[in-house]
């Protein structure tokens, strides 16, 4: 036994060596000889060398081994070589066929190239010879004559060529010799010859050992036992009404199916003449799929008949009549094909996702179809149903391209679901379908785009920085990366600065900060351009422009022009004796900075020396005797204006008007006794206890008085001695007159004299303590052509010992 294996071992490397080399024929087609039951893995062939290719050519176009159906598959293709994927059995394959072939193909794509491949799978000796059964009986009448043949049972090997029955051997014996025989089809059969006559009355049975050898190397063999019943004389052999008997089956018949009715006949009588049937002949396949009675002849189908898995079969019947006598006969079964297979749809090669700009044309799939049936069953016809911007270009073979017919927009569309349908032209046409699903990736294509097409934002002065604004939304239909926002500011000026010193941007929400507390009176609006861009490669952008209003708030308390704020110095207006009721005696000129209705300022007298004698125009700031000035009146006049904004809450300010009813400057006293006077007044009295009511913090606001002091430049005297000072008017910074609410409208003239009898004897102007406040010797205007209504100021030229007047212009 074990050199039995060794043996075979030596045969299969032999057999490897010596794989018939590669046959290229005139259409790339490939063939190999490749021994059966070689080891899973063995190679046996080189594609990349045959076909004159690299392995990154074969690797690029994505070389595979393909099949018909759902065959097993015994080769395959690795690394550019042909391998054994599994175990062949040439017998269970192709039977006794004297040629068994294996067909594949070959697929190269980009471009697509077929090329058959064609497997002769040799014959190995695996198989010894066996005979029907073990035991042939046989009975012969003693009156047999000598050279007598009787006919045996021939032994079935599944080898083909020399690996099959070559010949027969009888054991030694005194009665019978064994002549070996070829029938029309060249297989061997034995006959056994009868070589001296047999007596019955002293050997009734005969044992002999039959043996069948085959050519193989090592050389196989099987046996049976031939028992010989010695009897009376039987001389008429059975007959077949045909030597050869051919029908045609159809495939999937019922199982009973009776497939033929061989008939035999003996001449003989009685026992002799009865005739029974079996196989003598059959395979191993064909033992499954038929069966015969042996009385009868009936042939009935057993199993299930595939025209796909085999189509023809030879069978051999053996008549025998009850003396063992027999004859044979062939049977041939053609096997026809019914349209029993739908077509069956292979995805050979899908390229997804598709880019949805992919061009028109573009090949994204291969799809093989195929139909196990034959004839017009197996023509197919391939379709795709839906209304998709693809269809199906016939290629080789059964071999088709899925290409693109139309422009995609992954936006609109992001998947189909593509159903493609196979029919066949049998009768009735059998189909099949397969759906499948092709989806698009995206590419950057679309720009983010707002929702809006400009942006506005109210803000309010003196908001918290940090604070939000506005946001700003932009939507990209993109996937992914290509879909993802981000936001900025575009790099700009804004009142001569980057935007980013006063907004700032989320990035990820577009949500608008501020950066820094607004001043509607240092600037009311201004623009920002807002950038949206995607995170493609490469990226897309869109701007939108965001207008930011500064909305005014009542933060600022109205400013007293004239007359000036109270300092050390004040200022003095002389109303005549006889002026009249309803007489201009003085105007208080006020301003706010700021607009609308919170600069709407109102005049009212909240303290005067005498309450009846003066009164005071609500909004125009008018001071104008309310009577007739009298002999009784006092000539030195306090009042005390309060001046109201109408924001929400109102802001207001106060200031002091000193009037003497004089005629001429001779008259006036000291001006320093009113100054004294008004210090002891009411509202130093009020200033008193309110210092009282906050004793315990009196120590802290000495120090406090004394370091802003410390802090403020002295403001200059308008007025020495005994002169009188021409008023000066005070700008509050960053004033900006507001058409309708401001108090400079009119214009008012008011002179200064000076007397023979004044203590000093020079007159002088000195400049203000604010830069902004307006000279004595200035007339207040508004600059030409100036947005910002700042006022600028035109000086004066002044005469030595002349009056002098100072005039107070809005236009």
């Amino acid at each position: 036994m074990k050199k039995s294996e060794s043996v075979f071992y030596s045969r299969g490397v032999f057999w490897i060596i010596c794989i018939a080399a590669l046959v290229r024929t005139c259409n790339g087609d490939l063939s190999y000889s490749v021994p059966e039951e070689m080891k899973k893995g063995t190679v046996f062939g080189n594609i990349a060398k045959d076909l004159g290719l690299s392995m990154k050519g074969l690797s690029d176009r994505k070389a595979r081994i393909d099949m018909e159906g759902h065959e097993k598959r015994f080769c395959d293709l690795l690394g550019g070589q042909l391998v054994i994927a599994d175990r062949i059995d040439r017998e269970e394959l192709c039977g006794s066929k004297p040629s068994c072939t294996l067909n594949y193909e070959l697929v190269l794509e980009n471009p697509l190239e077929l090329h058959r491949i064609t497997l002769q799978i040799e014959d190995i000796n695996d198989n010894s010879p066996r005979f029907p059964k073990n035991e042939i009986r046989l009975e012969i009448r003693e009156s047999a004559v000598k050279g007598a043949r009787f006919p045996l049972n021939e032994a079935h090997d599944s080898d083909v060529g020399r690996n099959g029955i070559q010949s027969y051997s009888l054991e030694k014996n005194d009665y019978f010799t064994l002549a070996v025989n070829s029938n029309s089809d060249g297989r061997k059969y034995s006959e056994l010859v009868l070589h001296k006559e047999l007596d019955r009355e002293q050997e009734q049975e005969v044992t002999l050992l039959l043996t069948a050898n085959d050519g193989g190397s090592p050389p196989k063999s099987g046996t049976a036992v031939i028992r010989v019943t010695v009897l009376d004389a039987n001389d008429n052999l059975p007959v077949f009404s045909q030597a050869v008997y051919k029908v045609s089956l159809p495939e999937n018949s019922p199982l009973g199916t009776v497939v033929v009715t061989v008939t035999a006949t003996d001449a003989d009588e009685g026992a002799n003449g009865e005739v029974t049937y079996e196989f003598s002949h059959i395979s191993d396949k064909a033992a499954r799929l038929f069966s015969i009675d042996e009385m009868t002849g009936e042939i009935k189908v057993i199993g299930p008949i595939d025209y796909e898995d085999k189509n023809d079969y030879e069978l051999r019947v053996l008549a025998k009549d009850g003396a063992g006598l027999a004859s044979n006969a062939k049977v041939e079964i053609a096997i026809t094909d019914v349209n029993d297979n739908a077509p069956v749809i292979f995805i050979k090669s899908l390229n997804v996702p598709i880019p949805e700009n992919v061009a028109l044309g573009t090949e994204v799939g291969i799809i093989n179809v195929q139909d196990k049936d034959t004839g017009e069953n197996k023509h197919i016809r391939c379709s795709i149903q839906q209304n998709v911007p693809f269809k199906l270009n016939p290629s080789i073979k059964n071999y088709y391209t899925l290409v693109t017919t139309a422009e995609m927009d992954r936006e609109l569309v992001g998947e189909y679901n593509v159903t493609i349908m196979a029919t066949d032209e049998g009768s009735p046409p059998l189909s099949s379908s397969k759906t499948i699903h092709l989806y698009l990736s995206d590419v950057n294509d679309n720009a983010p785009v707002f929702d809006e097409q400009s942006y506005s934002a109210y803000v309010s002065e003196n908001n918290k920085p940090g604070s939000s604004v506005c946001s700003v939304t932009a939507r990209d239909p993109d996937w992914r990366q290509n879909g993802t926002v981000f936001y900025s500011l575009l790099p700009s000026e804004v009142n001569g600065v980057p935007p980013s010193s006063y907004l700032s941007i989320n990035g990820d929400t577009g949500v608008i900060h501020a950066v820094r507390a607004f001043d509607y009176e240092q600037f009311r609006s201004f623009k920002v351009q807002v950038v949206a861009r995607d995170n493609g490669s490469p990226p897309l952008s869109s701007n939108v422009t965001v207008s930011v209003f500064i909305t005014d708030e009542n933060d600022n308390s109205p400013q007293i022009l004239y007359p000036t704020p109270d300092g050390n110095s004040f200022m003095t207006e002389m109303v005549p004796k006889a002026a009249l009721s309803g007489s201009l005696l003085s105007k208080v000129i006020a301003v706010d900075a700021d607009s609308g209705q919170n600069a709407w300022l109102s005049y009212q007298i909240v303290k005067s020396t005498d309450p009846g004698l003066f009164t005071i125009g609500v909004h125009s700031g008018e001071i104008r005797a309310q009577r007739d000035i009298s002999e009784s009146d006092s000539m030195k006049q306090n009042l005390v204006i309060s001046v109201k904004d109408n924001g929400q809450p109102s802001l207001s300010t106060t200031c002091a008007v000193y009037l003497l009813i004089s005629d001429n400057l001779a008259e006036v006293p000291e001006l320093k006794d009113m100054s004294y006077e008004e210090n002891n007044s009411k509202l130093t009295s009020y200033l008193i206890i309110a210092l009282v009511s906050v004793s315990t913090f009196f120590l802290t606001f000495i120090i406090l008085i004394i370091a802003v002091r410390l802090c403020h430049r002295r403001k200059p005297r308008l007025l020495f001695d005994g002169a009188v000072a021409i008023p000066s008017a005070y700008l509050p910074p960053n004033y900006a007159d507001v058409d309708g609410t401001g108090t400079l409208r009119s214009t008012y003239n008011y002179d200064a004299y000076m007397t023979t009898g004044s203590r000093t004897s020079d007159f002088k102007f000195v400049t203000s303590y604010n830069d902004n406040t307006l000279p004595s010797g200035a007339t207040l205007k508004r600059s030409p052509g100036d947005n910002s209504e700042c006022l600028n100021f035109t000086s004066l030229d002044f005469t030595e010992n002349a009056s002098k007047c100072s005039t107070l212009v809005n236009n």
